[in-house]
């Protein structure tokens, strides 16, 4: 088994070229936005959340070839909302992976737009992936629009924005967390799995892991917020002090923040379990997650 760090390198490539190939080429009618999309997309990005994915479908003894619509559909969706979280009524970021956000290039207008023709992709992909007998495309449809919506994608990022400013007990900042980072993360691993025609057993233990990886990623994204520099992170550093928003670090410290990262992380590891040695490439991501820099 290769090392980890040749596993991501592999899969990033793998991704990456299947994203190519699906994102309309920069020459393509309306030149514009298919240039401003492929700007958001292939700003060096670490795939995290279809690596993820495809990980999910190996646990669960499916195929990458079969999982990658449902991994390139997350990354798609999860790329249109930090277009959108970057826009200057929302976070009004001027960096992000390194490079000028979409609308600092293209313009508030074509960034908006940009966003909404990849959310519009990501449900295109799901459609394309192998029918898998307990898992048809409705229910893969249905799974990431729950998490586009209200209750999760988006509801978060409306709590983040009216607790800018106020000191939110935990209970809430959870909820923002959960909505804005782990459903995400959980429903890439689901989408791996229902593209290897998972069974509830193992549908049920990689919800618990997304949940709680996607938990941990965040509060660790908290701490390296306020213990990093923009150059390291490719993004704009101190935003939430800045925002005044409440962050894990904020209500707890840094060592119980690490502290709560490091518990979740091996809940995550025990939610595992049933799959044995099948999901050793998952355990290894929740632990990178942990302790990555940036």
């Amino acid at each position: 088994m290769s090392d980890l760090k040749e596993y991501l390198s592999q899969r990033c490539h793998f991704v990456d070229a299947a994203l190519n190939r699906l994102i309309p080429d920069a020459d393509t009618r309306p030149a514009t936005l298919h240039k401003a999309m492929r700007h958001s997309m292939f700003a060096g990005g670490k795939r995290l959340r279809p690596i993820l994915c495809l990980a999910a479908a190996e646990a669960c003894g499916g195929s990458i070839d079969d999982a990658i619509y449902n991994a390139c559909a997350v990354e798609c969706l999860h790329t249109y909302s930090l277009i959108h979280d970057d826009l200057p009524c929302m976070d009004d970021d001027d960096m992000r992976r390194g490079v000028p956000t979409c609308h600092k290039v293209y313009g508030e207008a074509m960034a908006l737009l940009a966003g909404d023709a990849l959310q519009a992709l990501a449900f295109e992909l799901v459609t394309r992936t192998p029918i898998a007998p307990l898992h048809p495309v409705a229910v893969m449809v249905l799974e990431l629009a729950r998490t586009a919506g209200s209750l999760h994608l988006v509801g978060g990022q409306v709590a983040d924005l009216e607790g800018e400013g106020k000191k939110l007990p935990l209970e809430d900042l959870r909820f923002i967390h959960e909505g804005k980072t782990a459903a995400l993360l959980t429903t890439s691993v689901r989408l791996g799995a229902m593209s290897a025609n998972a069974s509830e057993e193992q549908m049920q233990a990689l919800h618990d892991f997304g949940m709680a990886t996607g938990l941990a990623f965040q509060i660790i994204d908290d701490i390296l917020d306020v213990t990093q520099t923009s150059e390291k992170l490719g993004k704009s550093a101190g935003k939430d002090v800045e925002a005044e928003k409440s962050t894990y670090p904020a209500l707890m410290g840094l060592d119980a923040s690490r502290a709560e990262a490091h518990r979740l992380t091996e809940a995550a590891s025990r939610a595992l379990d049933v799959f044995g040695d099948s999901a050793v490439r998952l355990r290894q991501l929740a632990d990178y997650l942990l302790n990555r820099d940036y």
